[in-house]
């Protein structure tokens, strides 16, 4: 296959851009509660970006690009596991905080990212409301 110069390519290395920032600032920070605005804003975004690709695409090529090679499989494997880790770091403290984990996990399970995001800016709000009532 060879390598071409795409827009697709200005969004890969934009995100891993943006994700390495992100991760930087995670590991330099004691933060213990996010931001709710900042994960509802990603969430907001990430979910009209994935409007736009299934309007544009069509859910299909979602299945195309996971089965059609070893690659796309690891990939797969990769957002199962990376999903899967992240839900089970989110559970305790969404629990603890009274959120309703059976929904928001089929939430998570249903749409990946889009939901973890959207689990992680209701419970950051909830633990900030929380954590001004203690104050």
């Amino acid at each position: 296959m060879e390598p071409a110069l795409t827009p697709f390519l200005g969004l890969f290395v934009g995100g891993l851009v943006v994700a390495l920032v992100a991760i930087g600032w995670i590991v330099a920070k004691d933060k213990p509660i996010g931001s709710p605005a900042l994960a509802a804003m990603l969430c907001a975004g990430f979910a009209a970006f994935t409007a736009v690709t299934i309007a544009v695409e069509g859910v299909v090529p979602v299945i195309v690009n996971h089965t059609g090679n070893l690659w796309g499989v690891q990939v797969w494997l990769d957002l199962l596991i990376s999903l899967t880790i992240a839900l089970f770091l989110i559970a305790p403290r969404a629990r603890a905080a009274g959120m309703n984990l059976p929904l928001w996990t089929l939430f998570v399970v249903a749409t990946a990212s889009i939901g973890l995001l959207a689990m992680c800016a209701r419970l950051f709000w909830i633990e900030r409301a929380g954590a001004e009532t203690a104050a």
